[in-house]
């Protein structure tokens, strides 16, 4: 939203509503959200981390209300909005088909090698690796809400043998939810599209990631701590996986250094996979209009 911002400021002005944005890459810290908070109205979240000490700074001073701009709300503490009496809401169903969009090109990537052939042509090498089919393959979702629907729904497409795992969801698209992590030793493709929270930190352990095949590809577009990376790293040096491709990680930025770095059968993305204009207007014309009602602004 940061990076349109100026496309919604005449909104604002309209309703006389004096519009801050600061000028960050993605995150404040907690000391500048401190500092800052108690003179707003209202607050646009981000991937900020919204504590109680961050919003209790904020209604000592003017903050009303608070929309979190997006799907993920691990970093907001929800039980200290309704400690202090703050209206919160976030946008569920924004980016289904967006992120949906870079899992399944992180997995056709990884299937085909398409990054090994681009990087070797450029290198002036005519290099042809030997891929492999995706019809009739084994694939598991974990999480079968907006986003995980959306990458099923495409995956049927694929003619591929599709089963989610949620114990909140029902089938959709004749695609059976079964428990996690029954029957993972089957999969070639596992992916990662649920919420992060206490039963989800580090669901993709050493135990699961021992379990699934060596020739299995993994896919994370939802949050980074849903895999144990020390395990993950672990696994790689042992030879396993055919491809792993992360869109998120445990610390992001990830680092240069990271051991992951060293792995050719990973491909990383930069925690972008709902970042389309499209949607990115529709999300926050959505937040813009949440946060408006909470501060009753006609």
């Amino acid at each position: 939203m940061l990076k349109q911002i100026e496309e919604y400021r005449s909104i604002f002005e309209e309703k006389n509503i004096e519009l801050i944005a600061p000028q960050v890459l993605q995150v404040m810290t907690e000391d500048e959200l401190i500092e800052k908070l108690p003179t707003m109205d209202g607050w646009i979240i981000g991937d900020d981390p919204a504590t109680e000490r961050v919003f209790t700074a904020g209604v000592r001073g003017n903050l009303k209300a608070a929309v979190k701009w997006g799907v993920g709300v691990d970093n907001v503490d929800f039980d200290a909005c309704k400690k202090l009496n703050i209206p919160i809401i976030n946008t569920p169903g924004m980016f289904g088909n967006e992120v949906s969009d870079v899992a399944i090109g992180m997995m056709l990537n990884l299937t085909r090698r398409l990054h090994d052939i681009d990087r070797e042509v450029r290198n002036g090498n005519w290099i042809k690796p030997v891929g492999n089919s995706t019809v009739g393959k084994k694939v598991g979702i974990v999480g079968f809400g907006d986003i995980g629907l959306s990458i099923a729904r495409k995956l049927k497409a694929f003619d591929m043998d599709v089963v989610a795992f949620d114990p909140n969801a029902t089938s959709q698209f004749d695609i059976p939810v079964i428990d996690f992590p029954k029957d993972i030793e089957s999969l070639d493709y596992l992916f990662l599209a649920c919420a992060l929270n206490k039963s989800t930190h580090h669901l993709i352990n050493k135990e699961i990631l021992s379990r699934l095949k060596d020739t299995a590809i993994i896919v994370n577009v939802s949050r980074g701590p849903l895999i144990d990376e020390e395990a993950l790293i672990a696994s790689l040096k042992e030879g396993k996986f055919r491809g792993v491709g992360l869109d998120v990680f445990e610390e992001e930025p990830l680092r240069t250094k990271s051991p992951l770095m060293k792995f050719d059968n990973c491909f990383f993305g930069s925690h972008n996979g709902s970042n389309t204009k499209e949607a990115v207007d529709k999300t926050s014309h959505k937040a813009i209009g949440l946060l408006f009602d909470f501060l009753s602004v006609k």
